[in-house]
Protein backbone atom coordinates (compact mmCIF):
# COMPACT_ATOMS: atom_id res chain seq x y z
CA UNK A 1 0.00 0.00 0.00
CA UNK A 2 1.05 3.50 -0.69
CA UNK A 3 2.85 4.81 2.27
CA UNK A 4 4.46 8.65 3.06
CA UNK A 5 6.75 8.31 6.19
CA UNK A 6 8.68 11.22 7.81
CA UNK A 7 11.40 11.67 10.08
CA UNK A 8 13.71 13.84 10.98
CA UNK A 9 12.16 16.56 13.10
CA UNK A 10 13.20 17.85 16.14
CA UNK A 11 13.89 21.24 17.98
CA UNK A 12 16.11 24.10 17.21
CA UNK A 13 17.09 27.08 18.64
CA UNK A 14 17.12 29.88 15.88
CA UNK A 15 19.43 30.33 13.15
CA UNK A 16 19.75 26.12 13.10
CA UNK A 17 19.16 23.48 10.50
CA UNK A 18 17.19 20.70 9.89
CA UNK A 19 16.73 17.72 7.96
CA UNK A 20 13.51 16.06 7.22
CA UNK A 21 13.47 12.59 5.36
CA UNK A 22 10.24 11.10 3.64
CA UNK A 23 10.52 7.54 2.77
CA UNK A 24 7.58 6.44 0.13
CA UNK A 25 6.72 3.39 -0.91
CA UNK A 26 4.15 1.62 -2.76
CA UNK A 27 3.27 3.61 -5.85
CA UNK A 28 3.10 7.24 -4.18
CA UNK A 29 7.14 7.83 -5.06
CA UNK A 30 5.78 7.89 -8.63
CA UNK A 31 3.27 10.70 -8.73
CA UNK A 32 4.38 13.49 -10.89
CA UNK A 33 4.73 16.06 -7.96
CA UNK A 34 6.06 15.28 -3.99
CA UNK A 35 6.33 17.99 -1.40
CA UNK A 36 5.90 19.54 2.25
CA UNK A 37 3.31 21.36 3.63
CA UNK A 38 2.98 22.66 7.15
CA UNK A 39 0.67 23.63 10.16
CA UNK A 40 1.17 25.28 12.49
CA UNK A 41 -1.10 25.67 15.58
CA UNK A 42 -4.05 27.55 15.20
CA UNK A 43 -3.37 28.14 11.61
CA UNK A 44 -3.99 26.51 8.27
CA UNK A 45 -1.91 24.06 6.19
CA UNK A 46 0.66 25.82 4.35
CA UNK A 47 2.52 24.66 1.28
CA UNK A 48 6.23 24.84 1.47
CA UNK A 49 8.43 23.36 -1.12
CA UNK A 50 7.64 21.19 -4.20
CA UNK A 51 9.29 18.74 -6.80
CA UNK A 52 8.26 17.20 -9.61
CA UNK A 53 9.82 13.83 -11.08
CA UNK A 54 12.41 15.69 -13.13
CA UNK A 55 13.93 17.90 -9.94
CA UNK A 56 12.08 20.91 -10.69
CA UNK A 57 11.14 22.76 -7.48
CA UNK A 58 9.23 25.57 -6.28
CA UNK A 59 9.30 26.92 -2.66
CA UNK A 60 6.77 29.41 -1.04
CA UNK A 61 8.58 33.00 -0.75
CA UNK A 62 8.24 32.40 2.91
CA UNK A 63 11.31 29.84 2.69
CA UNK A 64 12.96 30.37 -0.42
CA UNK A 65 16.71 30.86 0.04
CA UNK A 66 16.62 28.70 3.41
CA UNK A 67 14.81 25.51 2.39
CA UNK A 68 15.98 23.28 -0.39
CA UNK A 69 13.59 20.32 -1.33
CA UNK A 70 15.87 17.02 -3.05
CA UNK A 71 15.16 13.31 -3.75
CA UNK A 72 17.03 10.06 -3.91
CA UNK A 73 15.22 8.13 -6.12
CA UNK A 74 17.36 4.98 -5.67
CA UNK A 75 16.38 5.70 -1.92
CA UNK A 76 12.63 6.42 -3.05
CA UNK A 77 13.34 9.29 -0.51
CA UNK A 78 12.13 12.99 -0.62
CA UNK A 79 14.25 15.67 1.12
CA UNK A 80 13.84 18.94 3.11
CA UNK A 81 17.07 20.58 3.85
CA UNK A 82 15.89 24.04 6.25
CA UNK A 83 18.55 26.23 7.18
CA UNK A 84 18.56 29.61 9.10
CA UNK A 85 14.97 28.27 10.72
CA UNK A 86 13.18 31.16 12.21
CA UNK A 87 10.48 30.58 15.28
CA UNK A 88 7.53 31.01 12.40
CA UNK A 89 9.08 27.95 10.78
CA UNK A 90 7.76 25.76 14.02
CA UNK A 91 4.36 24.27 12.85
CA UNK A 92 3.91 19.43 11.83
CA UNK A 93 5.58 19.18 8.41
CA UNK A 94 3.90 16.86 6.40
CA UNK A 95 4.83 14.99 3.19
CA UNK A 96 2.79 14.77 0.20
CA UNK A 97 2.33 13.34 -3.30
CA UNK A 98 0.03 13.68 -6.04
CA UNK A 99 -0.27 14.93 -9.85
CA UNK A 100 -2.40 17.15 -9.37
CA UNK A 101 -0.02 19.67 -7.08
CA UNK A 102 0.25 23.06 -6.08
CA UNK A 103 1.59 25.05 -2.77
CA UNK A 104 -1.76 27.03 -2.47
CA UNK A 105 -3.98 24.16 -2.95
CA UNK A 106 -3.59 21.13 -0.07
CA UNK A 107 -7.26 20.05 -1.02
CA UNK A 108 -6.22 18.75 -3.94
CA UNK A 109 -3.00 17.21 -2.71
CA UNK A 110 -3.93 12.82 -3.35
CA UNK A 111 -1.26 11.50 -0.43
CA UNK A 112 -0.38 12.54 2.97
CA UNK A 113 2.44 11.70 5.44
CA UNK A 114 1.47 11.64 9.41
CA UNK A 115 3.42 14.69 9.73
CA UNK A 116 6.12 15.64 11.71
CA UNK A 117 7.16 18.30 14.40
CA UNK A 118 9.53 21.21 14.05
CA UNK A 119 9.81 23.31 16.57
CA UNK A 120 12.44 26.62 16.57
CA UNK A 121 12.90 28.59 19.51
CA UNK A 122 14.35 32.27 20.41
Amino acid sequence: QAQLVESGGGSVQSGGSLRLSCAASGHTYSSYYMGWFRQGSGKEREGVARIDRYGNTRYADSVKGRFTISRDNAKNTVYLEMNSLKPEDTAVYYCSAGDAYTLLTPDLVGYWGRGIQVTVSS
